[in-house]
């Protein structure tokens, strides 16, 4: 009987996690977003900011995707470097919604996998397609390799000579 208790304690504990995950898979992506007034929306920005657009193209679904979300918003260093070097957008790719005309406009970025990240500069062009694949490192992401690529990708970087700094 004490072996059934802990099983039962064990999958109860085990379907709560995945209910969790669920939970956060939910908030990352929103499907019914329209990618493109997004995309116009940021490069505003990021022009009267001299900042480049972050784009990261994946799903709720995909969990590479949120360990990369995770990473970038806990570790203080690379939400920094985020936040003072990049305007960053969630697209969605999903059975809900594929955005099959933004993917068309970024050069189909989704052949690399899921999360792939489209660097934008401050007039709208892209600049650049990365596989995360390339920085990954074990069960998710290397802090060292994501830091190293979002500073090569930074305003700074493109710019010197006009760099803020």
């Amino acid at each position: 009987m004490k072996h059934f208790v802990a099983g039962l304690a064990l999958i109860i504990s085990f379907c709560h996690s995945v209910r969790a995950q669920q939970k956060v898979l939910a908030h990352i992506y929103d499907p019914k977003a329209n990618a493109k007034e997004e995309i116009q929306h940021a490069v505003a920005i990021a022009s009267k900011e001299h900042k480049h657009v972050f784009l990261q193209i994946g799903g709720n679904w995909c969990i590479w995707c949120v360990r990369f979300n995770n990473l970038v918003n806990i570790d203080t260093t690379l939400t920094r470097i985020m936040n003072e070097n990049y305007i960053v957008l969630h697209v969605n790719y999903s059975e809900e919604n594929k955005n099959q005309d933004v993917m068309k406009e970024l050069g189909y970025p989704g052949r690399f996998g899921y999360p792939v990240f489209v660097i934008l500069d401050d007039n709208g062009n892209r600049i650049h397609t990365q596989n995360s694949a390339y920085l990954e490192e074990g069960a998710g992401h290397s802090r060292k390799k994501v830091e190293e690529f979002l500073k090569q990708w930074t305003y700074a970087a493109i710019h010197p000579d006009m760099s803020k700094n």
